[in-house]
């Protein structure tokens, strides 16, 4: 049987100088998917609810605060070595400024532009509802 991992993602959202919503997209600076680009989040760890896993994620990897929204949708995917179940939820930021401590680039990405970057495939499955979610 494959290996489950159980993770979550936020899809931090924001509002540019034009008034049009963005979202914030991280391009990952490691392992085999190095390059690639993702919405950021992580493992949710033994007795921890994805909210609070995907607090505790953000904090670590961008050391900034955030409320958890919506849940956007749950995503079913399977990558040649193990089968990923991923939590991703709309975000806000109430505390600081992302700090990239894990990731090699980031990028705020308005509606337009969310395909100018190669995501996960995993990541890509969601665009579209991220998308419908930013109006």
């Amino acid at each position: 049987m494959m290996k489950k991992i159980r993770v979550v993602a936020a899809v931090i959202t924001s509002v540019n100088e034009m008034g049009e919503s963005i979202v914030f997209a991280t391009e990952r600076g490691y392992g085999d998917f190095k390059g690639g680009w993702e919405f950021p989040g992580g493992k949710i760890e033994e007795g921890e609810t994805p909210e609070d896993a995907l607090k505790r994620e953000i904090k670590e990897e961008l050391e900034t605060e955030i409320e958890v929204g919506n849940l956007i949708d749950t995503i079913e995917f399977d990558y040649p070595t193990f089968h990923l179940s991923m939590d991703c939820f709309f975000c806000k930021i109430v505390k600081g400024s992302p700090i990239l401590k894990e990731h090699e680039a980031a990028k705020w990405l308005t509606k337009d532009q969310l395909l100018n970057v190669d995501w996960l495939p995993a990541d890509i499955t969601i665009i579209e509802k991220v998308r419908q979610g930013m109006d």
